[in-house]
């Protein structure tokens, strides 16, 4: 029997590529997208969901188990990027921004389990990044966002565990997508103390982006996963270098640490 998979922001970018892909290899995939009417040549079904509205969360589960009678795995992908100094970023920004990356995520996981928990089985997979696992530089409530919510999962597994659900994390590094596009930049401002490190930052981040891995080595790591019986708590995809980046946080002095990556963004 064909698995039930949800992915939530699966009308473009990372979601759309593992949709696809999962679609190709059988699974029923059902996408989400705030505005679902604007998508129309996808491989797969696009229905509302918005992670920041609950009622919206309700309704999509609810269409899925209606029409299929079950939910087998949940992709919590959607996400948004956020850049900026921190002490010139609005704070109604960075609320918004965890409201998308933590909370929302939060609440389909909340609204997915009682159908797994009737199933007597499910995955759940949230999509983080490798910048939830360091303090990057002007990516600092980006990664703030994406690390609570790698921490969280570690919580929500223990407490799950006798249900005979799942729960992973994929931090992907940088990708070929529109996410750039997508986030919230705050202004850089003529008169700011931070105008040149933050604008020559920038465009490195953009650099990197558009120079990122194609989302198709996405949607493969999320097929290995969905079909690995007892998933590990982290995994990690992307550049090696992006990946080894995690070892030497942990291996080396904080300092010598923040100095690589002071160097990094030539800052």
């Amino acid at each position: 029997m064909s698995k039930v998979v949800l992915i939530t922001g699966g009308s473009s970018g990372i979601g759309k590529s593992v949709g696809e892909f999962l679609s190709e290899k059988g699974y029923i995939v059902y996408g989400t997208s705030r505005n679902p009417k604007n998508y129309t040549s996808s491989t797969f079904k696009i229905i509302a969901l918005d992670v920041t509205k609950t009622e919206t969360i309700t309704t999509a589960i609810k269409e899925v188990v209606a029409a299929e009678g079950r939910l087998d795995v949940l992709i919590n992908n959607a996400g948004v990027g956020i850049t900026g100094p921190i002490e010139e970023i609005p704070e109604a920004e960075i609320k918004a921004n965890f409201e998308t990356n933590f909370f929302g995520p939060i609440n389909v996981i909340k609204a997915v389990l009682p159908q797994m928990r009737k199933q007597q089985s499910g995955l759940i997979i949230n999509i983080t990044s490798i910048a939830g696992y360091m303090g990057l530089p002007y990516r600092g409530i980006y990664s703030a966002s994406k690390g609570a919510l790698e921490i969280i999962t570690e919580a929500f597994r223990m407490e799950i565990k006798d249900f005979n659900i799942e729960m992973t994390n994929i931090a992907p590094g940088d990708f070929a997508t529109n996410i750039a596009s997508g986030r919230f930049h705050a202004p850089i401002q003529e008169n700011s103390p931070y105008k040149k490190p933050y604008g020559n930052t920038l465009k490195l981040m953009d650099a990197h982006v558009d120079e990122g891995k194609d989302p198709l080595l996405m949607a493969k790591a999320v097929y290995k996963v969905i079909n690995t019986k007892k998933p590990n708590v982290h995994y990690k995809v992307g550049e090696f270098m992006q990946k080894f980046s995690i070892v030497l946080k942990r291996i080396l002095p904080d300092k010598v640490y923040e100095k690589m990556l002071l160097n990094h963004y030539k800052l």
